[in-house]
């Protein structure tokens, strides 16, 4: 028995080959997961950017809402039904914002995180989206102009598709 070692038999069966001490972990270190939250909370709270009034205004306006309108297109003179469903509407950046929308596309209705731009006229947001990939729907450019329950604008979608939009804005009732 000179030079081999005996196996861990304290260990479970299915640590024995994976250097299994059978100690137990200091009980400081089962603080570190818990530090970690509590800290790492207070971080990723001063990483969310400030919101002027005008933009907590913005934020909380255009938050749970459903977009109802029309829309043209370039080759065609007919109006086409339009609706969005944006759940939520929160500032990423400095002027970058994330709308959880609710569309449908293709006959199916899905929710898609877009980032869009938001600059300012004044008092007056203006969403700005140029040439941005969304959710496997193509590219898109944009320019809406959000004011007192209503939007309208342009979009475009490449090869000769685009057209104007337009509609009001309502609350979700529940």
């Amino acid at each position: 028995m000179v030079g081999r070692t005996l196996p861990n038999l304290a260990a479970p069966a299915r640590f024995r080959n994976f250097g299994y001490t059978g100690q137990m972990i200091p009980r400081q270190w089962l603080l570190l997961p818990g530090l970690f939250l509590v800290f790492g909370a207070g971080f990723a709270q001063d990483n969310q950017p400030t919101l002027n009034a005008l933009e907590k205004e913005f934020q909380e306006s255009m938050s749970g809402v459903i977009l109802t309108g029309r829309f043209t297109r370039q080759d065609g003179n007919a109006l086409a039904e339009d609706k969005y469903t944006i759940d939520k509407v929160a500032k990423v950046g400095d002027d970058l914002w994330r709308f959880s929308a609710r569309i449908k596309y293709g006959g199916q209705e899905m929710t898609v995180p877009i980032s869009i731009h938001v600059k300012w006229a004044g008092d007056t947001p203006v969403l700005t989206l140029t040439d941005e990939s969304v959710a496997g729907m193509g590219k898109y450019t944009a320019r809406i102009v959000i004011y007192k329950g209503q939007y309208s604008g342009i979009w475009g979608a490449g090869q000769g598709r685009g057209g104007q939009m337009f509609g009001t804005i309502a609350k979700i009732t529940q």
